[in-house]
């Protein structure tokens, strides 16, 4: 059995609030389509150098899962909490289909399951190891290129199952 990098739930998402015209009324006007992969890309790479602490899930300290868990709710996106559910999340990818937002899974010497999301088809950010720090690494570079087991399509999977 695989283990995941962190053991709590995350908070849920703070809810959206409707758009309010000056006088208070909701607008009638859709709001505007948001690119969830992109904010979700930028919510994690706005973590660059925090710490790495396992069963972290907030600025201060991360784990590979919890770097996942905390960037999914800020875009407004579910995900379960640990790496071996998010395994499980969403919609399975190619590799040669990977794009910006996915998640990418590995196994890494040392831990059994390691999650990060993908920057582009090539890089993906995620929070290592202990002693670590959250950074961006290549997906065709050793020991992930060896280590990749597969990929996984989150965007648009709002609610648990």
């Amino acid at each position: 059995m695989l283990a995941g990098c962190a053991l709590h739930p995350p908070s849920a998402p703070a809810p959206v609030s409707a758009a309010r015209t000056p006088s208070g009324a909701p607008e009638s006007v859709a709001p505007a389509v948001v690119d969830r992969a992109a904010l979700l890309v930028a919510n994690a790479t706005a973590m660059l150098g925090q710490p790495y602490r396992y069963g972290g899930a907030q600025p201060g300290g991360f784990d590979c899962s919890g770097l996942v868990a905390y960037a999914a709710a800020r875009a407004g996106i579910y995900v379960p909490r640990t790496a071996q559910e998010q395994l499980h999340a969403g919609v399975p990818v190619r590799r040669s289909e990977l794009r910006a937002g996915d998640l990418v899974f590995m196994h890494l010497q040392g831990k059994e399951l390691h999650v990060g999301i993908a920057v582009d088809a090539q890089r993906f950010v995620h929070a290592p190891a202990n002693g670590g720090h959250v950074r961006i690494d290549s997906l065709d570079r050793a020991p992930y290129s060896s280590g990749f087991l597969g990929a996984r399509r989150i965007v648009d999977v709002h609610a648990p199952p």
